[in-house]
């Protein structure tokens, strides 16, 4: 079912699907993506949990507000859907960008967090740098500037000519993205660093890594399990889009987390 709700002078756009008194699962997709990333995991996860899938914010369906955005806001944003579906608390799962968003819920609102999933993402992902030569591509030469380079960081070599339909579809979904939107987010990017936060998460949580994954290598993954008291760590052999290059195995690794989580 296709919802949406207001938050910080944005419409963010979700959709829910599965049993409503089944545990709630919030899906936040990576930058340049939408919940379509999440396709391949949602009818295994459908059958136990309460799935909820949203666009971040500049992303899909959500609306795209000017300017920066914020951790804070994405955030809040995750928060406004869980409020509006009256889930008082929920497992999140989160993938680059989403696991960055779902770290903050961690940290900022923890009685609201079950559990995390914490997948190809890092508590500081580049530097301020990178992200603000990111912005100013985007924004002067459009999405297509990034398409070609984008699909070779998130599907490996071998994945790439295995399933060229399926790299195509991403592309496509990058270069439909906003150019806005994405720059809100790489602002978004560009100043959060939890590095100095991350060790007060304190519910279970499960870090995924891919072990080609150039975007966020496998030392931030190692750096979370390292930090977050009890966290687990499962490598997958992908680059950085691991739920849809290695979609079985990463989709029994998270019912496996969560089958214990949700106990």
């Amino acid at each position: 079912m296709e919802r949406t709700v207001e938050s910080d002078h944005a419409q963010i756009s979700y959709s829910v699907e599965g049993p409503a008194d089944a545990p709630a699962l919030l899906l936040s997709n990576s930058i340049g993506t939408t919940r379509d990333l999440w396709a391949r995991q949602t009818a295994a996860l459908t059958h136990t949990f309460r799935v909820i899938r949203y666009d971040t914010r500049g992303h899909g369906d959500s609306s795209v507000p000017d300017g920066d955005y914020t951790l804070e806001q994405l955030g809040r944003d995750a928060i406004a859907i869980l409020d509006q579906e009256r889930v008082t608390s929920a497992h999140v799962c989160g993938l680059s960008l989403g696991g960055v968003t779902a770290m903050w819920l961690g940290l900022k609102v923890p009685d609201r967090v079950s559990s995390l999933v914490l997948a190809n993402t890092g508590a500081r992902l580049r530097d301020q740098e990178f992200w603000s030569e990111r912005i100013a591509l985007v924004r002067s030469q459009g999405m297509a500037a990034l398409a070609d380079k984008a699909v070779t960081t998130w599907f490996s070599e071998a994945f790439r000519e295995r399933d060229p339909d399926t790299v195509h579809d991403f592309k496509a979904m990058l270069q439909d993205c906003s150019p806005g939107g994405y720059a809100g987010c790489c602002a978004a990017l560009r100043d959060a660093d939890l590095r100095e936060e991350i060790s007060g998460i304190r519910c279970s949580t499960l870090v995924i890594g891919g072990s080609a994954d150039n975007a966020t290598p496998l030392a931030l993954a190692e750096f979370m399990r390292d930090q977050i008291s009890g966290a687990q760590l499962v490598t997958l052999d992908a680059a950085h889009l691991s739920n849809v290059e290695q979609s079985e195995a990463f989709t029994d690794a998270l019912m496996e987390f969560l089958a214990t989580a949700a106990a």
